[in-house]
């Protein structure tokens, strides 16, 4: 079983690039686009949530005014590698609670409780936890010991308790991201691989795609809670 270690600040450069890669590897279980790896812009997401995590990461040195936690799950063998990690931000007013904003655990680990031990690490720490996911994943959220709260956007709503705290959750602005030079330059060689026709439709499926996902999470919720 993977070792399990709590990071308050910027974790060494090496565990920083590691889970990054994490991100890139997991694009369409941990984004909030869900997006599937056929869509033309998957590159371009890769970047851009794998650039969002890389400024949390950063941000644990307190330089954006609000904290930010990883738990890392190090492989037994060699401690030098990441084989899974969750990270989340503290509430603002209420010290017993969270947002769990990104997990992942390599492949290779899976199914082995890694997931679970970083979850109830954090919940040591506080508690009352809210993460929204996918329809899909909602069952094993439950798993973990979350309850079905309602929707937001695409995601279903989900808390360790019957109800969401009433701290604010702190989050980045991700809007600078994807308008970045980097973004813009993936996004010209994409249109140059595929063509405009291409991009032009794998945006339509993009859109398409995330309306798909909010009517699941609203018809699944309205079932669920008996609305």
């Amino acid at each position: 079983m993977p070792s399990i270690t709590l990071f308050q600040s910027p974790p060494p450069e090496s565990f920083h690039s590691q889970i990054q890669q994490l991100v890139i590897d997991n694009l369409t279980d941990i984004s909030q686009v869900a997006l599937p790896s056929g869509n033309a812009l998957y590159p371009l997401y890769q970047y851009g949530v794998g650039y969002e995590v890389h400024l949390y990461l950063k941000a644990m040195d307190g330089s954006l005014g609000f904290p930010v936690e990883v738990v890392a799950a190090l492989d037994d063998e060699d401690p030098s590698q990441v084989v899974g990690f969750a990270l989340y931000v503290p509430l603002t007013n209420d010290p017993a609670a969270c947002t769990l904003l990104y997990l992942a655990v390599r492949e290779d680990q899976r199914r082995r409780g890694v997931a679970r031990a970083m979850l109830q690490k954090m919940l040591e720490r506080y508690p009352h936890a809210e993460l929204s996911c996918v329809v899909a994943k909602v069952a094993y959220a439950q798993a973990m010991g979350f309850q079905v709260l309602g929707t937001r956007g695409s995601h279903v709503l989900m808390n360790t308790r019957d109800h969401a705290s009433q701290g604010l959750t702190p989050v980045l602005d991700t809007a600078p991201i994807y308008r970045a030079v980097e973004v813009r330059q993936i996004h010209a060689y994409l249109l140059k691989q595929h063509g405009e026709k291409a991009m032009v439709n794998a945006e339509k499926q993009r859109d398409r795609h995330l309306d798909q996902l909010a009517r699941e999470a609203q018809a699944f919720v309205k079932v669920h809670l008996g609305l």
